[in-house]
């Protein structure tokens, strides 16, 4: 019985030989959709970590710790404008016809 779709990024932890067998394993109970490795053009998520890296490495002073870190991203975060969302959402189509004529390759996105 399916149960769930699941969809990585290809990243090592993703691809590792274990987590490949527990979902083979699994099969019957997920299905793994195919995506490309290094798809930033199809997960705009990627843009927003690039803002808060932005953001966080003009600070001054840096954070020193993990919680100075963790307070400094989720500042960066809540600053973000809600049109700055709304935009990646909306830059979608764009990105998935530019994927498509690149023929899966980087759209320049």
């Amino acid at each position: 019985m399916l149960t769930g779709v699941h969809r990585q990024d290809n990243a090592r932890c993703h691809t590792a030989n274990s987590v490949c067998a527990w979902f083979e394993e699994h099969q019957d109970e997920f299905t793994v959709l195919p995506w490309p490795a290094n798809s930033p053009d199809l997960n705009p998520i990627e843009n927003l970590w690039d803002h808060l890296d932005r953001v966080v490495r003009a600070m001054d002073p840096q954070p020193r710790n993990l919680a100075q870190l963790a307070t400094a991203l989720e500042s960066a975060w809540l600053n973000i404008p809600v049109n700055a969302f709304r935009n990646l959402i909306d830059s979608l189509p764009a990105r998935l016809a530019a994927v498509r004529s690149a023929k899966g390759g980087c759209s320049g996105f």
